[in-house]
């Protein structure tokens, strides 16, 4: 299920009274791959990211991460989702280690996938899930529609996760974090060509690689200036030089997020 060199991770095959397939890969047109927990960071705690959310199966196997923007609303990728079935999905907050029992985990009422996303492409890669209960700690802010300027080129934005430190190896058991520069759109095209599509995606990270979202990443944020700014949706492998990770741009999307938060 690969194709030349890259392949996108689906975090998720959701079917209605099947387990979540944790680690499932799925083929792209061109073969673009997800990034994958965080690759070059450094070791964190729920406290200090109080919106940071575990994605799980009903049996508590994390699969994805997502971004609590209200009490009963959690940011995530569509490609985590899609297909999915809120019965078998649950969010965990407030839990730094995948092995842990403290925090709360939240049962999922709704499952919103922008109804154009498109796992061929990746794009619309946005999904907002809709809790039963609410959640106890502070959300974050997230981008409005007209705050195009915020991925300037060089401005530095924060990545989240418990996903693999390095390519294809094991999950970190505590969550993680890095800084990664926003690259121009230029940039980006230069490394992925028709795969990226600029009014939906952005890139981040080093042109030497090193520092990168990786499998099991997906769905999670990228901040800048403390603001939810893009979802972690695909790239070329984990860390690879000259293959950023590429993001959800949630300016685009905003309007949609809001209506769901609304609703």
């Amino acid at each position: 299920m690969f194709g030349p060199r890259r392949a996108r991770q689906a975090a998720a095959t959701l079917a209605a009274g099947a387990a979540v397939a944790a680690t499932a890969l799925l083929a792209s047109p061109t073969a673009s791959a997800a990034p994958q927990p965080i690759v070059g960071g450094t070791t964190t705690t729920t406290a200090a990211y109080p919106f940071i959310m575990q994605i799980t199966d009903a049996s508590g196997r994390q699969f994805c991460g997502g971004t609590l923007v209200s009490a009963t609303k959690v940011v995530t990728a569509a490609h985590c989702m899609a297909g999915g079935s809120a019965g078998n999905v649950r969010v965990v907050g407030g839990r730094t280690y995948l092995n842990g029992t403290d925090g709360t985990v939240g049962r999922v009422s709704k499952i919103w996938v922008d109804p154009e996303y498109t796992e061929a492409t990746s794009g619309h890669d946005v999904a907002v899930l809709t809790l039963s209960t609410p959640m106890p700690y502070k959300p974050v802010s997230y981008v409005s529609s007209s705050q195009t300027g915020v991925y300037a080129a060089g401005t530095t934005a924060r990545i989240l996760g418990w996903g693999t430190t390095s390519e294809y190896g094991s999950p970190s058991h505590q969550l993680r974090t890095a800084t990664v520069p926003v690259l121009s759109d230029s940039s980006c095209r230069t490394s992925y060509g028709s795969d990226f599509v600029q009014s939906d995606m952005v890139c981040a990270g080093y042109s030497s690689g090193g520092v990168d979202t990786c499998q099991g990443d997906s769905g999670g944020p990228l901040l800048i200036g403390g603001v939810l700014a893009g979802i972690t949706s695909w790239g070329e492998g984990c860390a690879e030089a000259g293959s950023p990770g590429v993001y959800t741009r949630l300016t685009t999307f905003s309007d949609l997020v809001t209506a769901q938060v609304g609703s």
